[in-house]
């Protein structure tokens, strides 16, 4: 089969160099451009010394005719708010876009808004399918734009779904504390992330109010059918790479172990890159993976779920091939660990 040409918008970044790496192992997909906001051009073995001795491109300034002209599908690994003001002519040119930032993840604008900031693209948001491909491949399968979940609620919802999804939780009452490494904060340097300050640390931030909080419940309450009120609290360890999520919720019915265990397991039966443990998770164990590892436990009256996933892989990169596969009608796991 001819093989996708695929560009990575943004590629100086963690999760831009996550991408090429996926990709320079995909037997069907090819790493054909690679942009960034620089005005000069760059060895991408330069920015990103792993690269050395396997992939032999500069990171250009984007030009959207060399685009078009080079690719199939474009991997935007643009922050949000930024991202929005390239996707519309990445569209136009008729290429498949997975769009890395939030900028059309939340379908209420106001929402978004509230959040992020003036959206200059609302034309496109319905336009984008959410691109969990546990919950959405259906949608996926043809789209022309994947909104690539964030991290956080991708380990929070993966274990909230298979409960809300089988009404057995209030979904007025869920807690989802989750823990991330610093690569999550991405690639600027910043006072919090100083080595002698994150060191041997952790600490949570955005209380009550995180963006990704708005993310979830969207998710979350279409599952459902209903509205969902999510308490959502991430905190930053002094970790690479991984997030740790323990959810908290209060079934309306009672489960035994066995039973919770079993709803999860039927739930995820063909999911290529859910597992379901019989003991907690860790985030060495999903690291460098597209694995989401799940725990649920029936304790003390609640239902506790415990998901790890590489915020960087499963998280970004990782599932943004994913999306990327299921969008070209080729097999989702192809190029993934």
């Amino acid at each position: 089969m001819k093989k996708i040409r695929a560009a990575v918008i943004g590629a100086t970044g963690y999760t831009g160099r996550d991408t090429i790496e996926i990709l320079l192992s995909h037997r069907f997909a090819e790493v054909t451009y690679l942009t960034a906001s620089s005005d000069d051009s760059v060895p991408a073995s330069s920015m990103h010394p792993r690269l050395t001795g396997r992939c032999g491109l500069d990171i250009e300034p984007l030009n959207f005719d060399k685009l078009a002209d080079t690719a199939d599908a474009a991997l935007c690994c643009l922050p949000h708010k930024v991202s929005m003001g390239f996707v519309p002519q990445m569209l136009e040119k008729g290429l498949k876009v997975v769009d890395f930032s939030a900028d059309y993840r939340i379908k209420d604008v106001e929402v978004y808004q509230e959040h992020y900031a003036p959206h200059t693209d609302k034309d496109n948001i319905a336009r984008a399918v959410y691109g969990l491909p546990e919950l959405y491949r259906s949608e996926l399968k043809g789209a022309d734009l994947a909104a690539n979940p964030g991290c956080f609620p991708t380990g929070s919802i993966l274990g909230i779904a298979p409960l809300l999804n089988s009404q057995v939780i209030d979904p007025s009452d869920i807690c989802v504390s989750a823990v991330s490494g610093a690569t999550g904060a991405g690639k600027k340097p910043s006072p919090g992330l100083h080595f002698p300050n994150h060191n041997e640390n952790i600490r949570p931030y955005k209380i009550g109010s995180h963006r990704h909080m708005p993310e979830i419940e969207q998710i979350c309450a279409a599952v459902a059918g209903d509205e969902v009120n999510v308490l959502f609290q991430p905190h930053i360890g002094s970790f690479d790479r991984g997030i740790i999520s323990s959810i908290y919720t209060r079934p309306v019915k009672d489960l035994s172990q066995a039973e919770l265990e079993d709803l999860f397991k039927d739930f995820y039966e063909c999911e290529p890159f859910v597992q379901v443990l019989d003991s907690p998770p860790e985030v060495k164990n999903v690291a460098n993976t597209n694995y989401c590892h799940i725990y649920p436990a029936a304790v003390k009256g609640r239902i506790a779920v415990f998901t790890a996933i590489d915020n960087l892989v499963k998280g970004a990169s990782g599932q943004a091939v994913q999306n990327m596969n299921i969008m070209f009608g080729i097999d989702e796991k192809e190029g993934l660990l």
